[in-house]
């Protein structure tokens, strides 16, 4: 049995699919295989020094196609996918790569409707991924230490769905401070990190999550992995501790000459996932050799000196606000244009709904 209130799409699928709309973002590509990301406005164009390309021409008509510009030259005309979006939206924070998005995803196994803690939300574009996941009757509690990060990554999220999704919420501040104010104990299923010291929150996280929850870390040095790790097996709340990283390398494909591009992206994380033992329990001992330090050897490896953990010390650096300040402009113009065009949409498909019920 169906019921009107399945014919409501998700959240984003009205911004997928059907004609371009003004306010859409689309991805021209050239004859020399160049990308250009614009926004749809009526009356606008497309300015470059082959040509001119009226947006006109491309609203309300539909996407793969090849269209030509004023002096001949051909763009090919595609909606952005996810991943061409996180890589080209406006940022604050550097953004988690798709590579890795996938694999958190998939690691952390997120789920239709769970229920995810994430913190470090940067400029939103794992958490893109992390609300296509859990879709519109999950949660996703995202925690954020900056204002101007959390103000582009909800603009960015905005604009990606077309709408603000309702499964998602931005707090500002420390999640180990913000988090157990919110939630009851044990009602979380996953916890997602994208921080500096990720082993400042064991407490908050085993408080957190429920028996079998998922914790997954993204860590960016050898350092922060190897203290991250310790501090999940001296805990003893957490099993089945596991790291790796992810190389994505593409191919160059021109007939017979078939070979590994000569460029790759390498290392730009490391994942780091165990999973909440139920309370009381003690994880099963393996029946393994466990390597173990003396503490002068750890002291060296993860220094306690917090001034040892600023972000510089660890390649991080943080955009200057005149960066993030030009990001939020961006972001929230964006978000709106996106917002307007999905309006619109909805406008006219219930007009359309109307006219044919009064026939």
């Amino acid at each position: 049995m169906t019921t009107s209130g399945d014919n409501t799409p998700p959240v984003g699928a009205l911004s997928r699919r059907g004609p371009l709309r003004a306010g859409e973002r689309v991805q021209l590509t050239d004859e020399r295989g160049k990308l250009h990301t614009i926004t749809l406005l009526a009356g606008e164009s497309f300015h470059t020094q082959h040509g001119v390309l009226h947006h006109d021409e491309l609203i309300g008509g539909p996407e793969g196609v090849v269209i030509e510009n004023t002096h001949g030259f051909e763009y090919q005309v595609l909606r952005p996918l996810i991943s061409d979006y996180v890589l080209s939206m406006p940022r604050g924070a550097t953004v988690i790569y798709p590579k890795d998005t996938g694999q958190i995803i998939h690691m952390a196994d997120i789920f239709p409707g769970a229920r995810v803690v994430e913190a470090g939300v940067g400029s939103g574009g794992l958490s893109i991924s992390l609300l296509r996941a859990v879709g519109d009757q999950g949660k996703v509690f995202s925690y954020e230490r900056r204002a101007d990060f959390a103000e582009i990554a909800e603009a960015n999220v905005t604009t990606f769905f077309g709408e603000r999704h309702p499964a998602f919420s931005i707090t500002l501040g420390d999640v180990q401070e913000e988090a157990l104010k919110q939630h009851e104990p044990g009602t979380i299923d996953r916890v997602v990190l994208d921080m500096l010291a990720p082993w400042e929150v064991v407490d908050t996280v085993a408080e957190l999550l429920a028996p079998g929850g998922v914790w997954l870390n993204y860590v960016a040095t050898a350092t922060q992995l190897s203290r991250i790790h310790e501090a999940i097996r001296e805990d003893g709340r957490f099993t089945a501790a596991e790291a790796s990283e992810t190389m994505l390398r593409g191919w160059h494909l021109d007939g017979l000459a078939v070979r590994p591009q000569h460029r790759m992206v390498g290392h730009t994380g490391f994942l780091v996932m165990a999973r909440r033992l139920a309370l009381g329990q003690e994880g099963l001992e393996l029946r393994r050799r466990i390597k173990t330090f003396k503490q002068e050897d750890m002291d060296i490896w993860t220094p306690e000196a917090p001034e040892r953990w600023r972000a510089e010390q660890h390649g991080h650096r943080e955009p200057t606000t005149k960066r993030a300040k030009k990001a939020v402009r961006q972001s929230k113009a964006q978000a709106e244009r996106s917002q307007d065009s999905i309006n619109a949409a909805r406008t006219a498909k219930n007009s359309q709904q109307d006219d044919e019920n009064s026939e």
